[in-house]
């Protein structure tokens, strides 16, 4: 383990200034991509732009035949259905480009990542609407459900829960598997940790995170499935869930709880905390060498390909 890297990762986001202040939503929209377009994206992907369900995405396929590790040989069949974070308010694929191409890049397998629409323009429900339109698009287009698997950091790893929630209240067919790194599954901010972890995450504060989230509520009760699925949403029948959360974290309970609730429901879970390190930290992979990152991408590709029935070699 590699506790001096995550030391160093710690003080080096610490640098940043500490602090909330409330800024208008297109200036912290290009403060968050300027930020996460300082991450490197491997040179074994290809990014094409594209349209699914009526919303912007882009498609995220592996290249070449590159013999290093972890590295895609060839395009092996599945579909991953990323979904960015950014507080619902902020975000693209773009700034979700460095993990979808962590997975893609590992597995062989494509990737969707699509431009949901955002708040406080789109409110509730408009993101969870998109994802499910997609979702709803491949299944029309002939794609097996058990190809596809929903993946998401944040926000976007909330939304890889309740689109499945979404479909399976619709009647939909579900897909093999969801991978959520950090995933915001609580509206309510009940969890321990939103208290306990504060000055501890380096990047969230709980007024910054009521800012955006009163764009994203509108108005509405927060105590309701698709706002806070860790809290009021019965999981039964969901697909197997990966959730990968950090100590550092203000959100480290929404996955904890997501977890346990899951297990009350029967549903596969697999619960995997990394010690001292920060929100999504997935993102360093290859940044600062932060072993951690890549080894969490590595168990999150193993159990995509487990859940796909893809051989990685």
């Amino acid at each position: 383990m590699t506790r001096a890297q995550r030391r160093e990762l710690d003080a080096m986001l610490r640098k940043e200034p500490q602090g909330f202040v409330p800024l208008p939503i297109e200036q912290m929209r290009a403060g968050f991509a300027a930020m996460m377009a300082q991450f490197p994206v491997s040179a074994d992907v290809r990014r094409t732009p594209t349209e699914l369900a009526g919303r912007p995405a882009i498609l995220v396929e592996p290249v070449g035949s590159a013999g290093s590790a972890g590295s895609a040989r060839e395009v092996r069949p599945g579909t991953i259905l990323y979904f960015h974070g950014g507080s619902f308010a902020l975000g693209s694929p773009d700034t979700a480009l460095v993990n979808t191409a962590g997975l893609v890049r590992r597995t062989g397998v494509r990737a969707l990542s699509l431009d949901y629409r955002l708040a406080p323009e789109h409110p509730f429900p408009a993101a969870i609407e998109d994802c499910l339109a997609a979702y709803r698009a491949l299944l029309d287009a002939g794609t097996d459900p058990a190809s596809i698997v929903f993946a998401g950091d944040s926000a976007g790893g909330g939304l890889t829960v309740t689109t499945s929630l979404a479909a399976r209240d619709a009647g939909l067919p579900l897909p093999a598997a969801i991978i959520a790194f950090s995933p915001g599954v609580d509206a309510t901010r009940t969890g321990r940790s939103m208290t306990t972890k504060q000055g501890i995450d380096p990047y969230f504060r709980p007024e910054g995170m009521a800012y955006t989230g009163e764009m994203y509520l509108a108005g509405q009760d927060p105590a309701q499935p698709l706002l806070s699925p860790a809290v009021y949403a019965d999981l039964t029948g969901l697909p197997p869930m990966l959730l990968q959360v950090g100590t550092n974290e203000l959100l480290l309970d929404d996955a904890v709880r997501l977890a346990a609730r899951a297990a009350e429901a029967e549903v596969d879970v697999v619960l995997d905390i990394t010690a001292g390190v920060p929100h999504v930290f997935q993102a360093f992979d290859g940044t600062l060498a932060l072993d951690e990152a890549g080894q969490a991408l590595d168990r999150a590709a193993l159990f995509l390909t487990q859940h796909l029935g893809v051989a990685v070699g």
